[in-house]
């Protein structure tokens, strides 16, 4: 392989990674002076190196696909103002004496980062916001048990779930990838997306933290109807479409 080639290759694999999910002209733009076919051929070897993974019309990041939807390390990273005000609105939702559980995420751990030490019962299956947490002296917090995703930093599979079956909590905060009227919340693993709706279950109400971006995404996994919530708590760039269809739900949107 030659030098330039390995150089473009890398290239493109520290680009689907970085973004974790990409279509065939996203990458033609980021290369522009590559042609179609070397682009395919780049695709197929990495592929095949298991590098990416090839999907119908793009690519994604192999950590993607393989339970979760994208390395927390980079979500942390895109999007930092539009979580930081999303965790702001949401705090004020905590009230003292009530029980909390936060979802596993970026924004979710955003959220923990700016809670406030009152007295309250929290909790997680997300080792990062376990971890800010633990500044709080009058918060009690409790992990649920489960397997490891060391890409998102947190606990899920069928044990979480069975943790979660014995719990109940006034308020859910909720992570999602994405939102489609037709098909509702969702996200790109299916044992994330069983946990969350068995959180839902167990929620007095549920509160979705999603900054506008997500809006018109598609995953793979749904989660649940956007009338199943009754929350959402935004960046304030949502659609009109989007919040008009929230009002019709009878969902608050902060």
């Amino acid at each position: 392989m030659s030098s330039s080639m390995k150089e473009r290759r890398d290239g493109i694999v520290l680009f689907v990674n970085s973004k974790g999910s990409v279509t065939f002209g996203q990458i033609k733009k980021a290369f522009p002076g590559v042609s179609e076919m070397t682009l395919r051929t780049d695709l197929k070897a990495l592929d095949e190196a298991r590098l990416i993974v090839r999907t119908h019309g793009g690519a994604r990041s192999v950590e993607y696909v393989v339970g979760t939807d994208d390395l927390l390390l980079n979500r942390s990273t895109r999007n930092v103002e539009e979580k930081a005000a999303i965790a702001r609105k949401a705090k004020g939702l905590v009230r003292p004496d009530s029980t909390i559980f936060l979802d596993s995420g970026s924004t979710t751990t955003a959220l923990a980062r700016e809670l406030d030490d009152v007295r309250t019962l929290a909790f997680t299956n997300s080792l990062t916001c376990a971890a800010e947490l633990a500044r709080l002296e009058r918060v009690r917090t409790i992990m649920v048990g489960g397997s490891l995703n060391r890409y998102s930093m947190s606990l899920n599979g069928s044990k979480t779930i069975e943790d979660v079956g014995s719990l109940s909590f006034d308020l859910l905060f909720l992570g999602v990838t994405s939102f489609q009227s037709a098909t509702g919340f969702a996200c790109g693993s299916d044992d994330e997306a069983a946990l969350k709706r068995a959180l839902i279950a167990h929620a007095e109400k549920t509160v979705v933290l999603m900054d506008s971006s997500k809006l018109g995404q598609r995953s793979t996994f749904k989660i649940c109807d956007l009338a199943d919530v009754d929350y959402v708590v935004s960046d304030g760039n949502l659609t009109e479409h989007f919040k008009k269809y929230c009002e019709e739900a009878e969902v608050e949107v902060l």
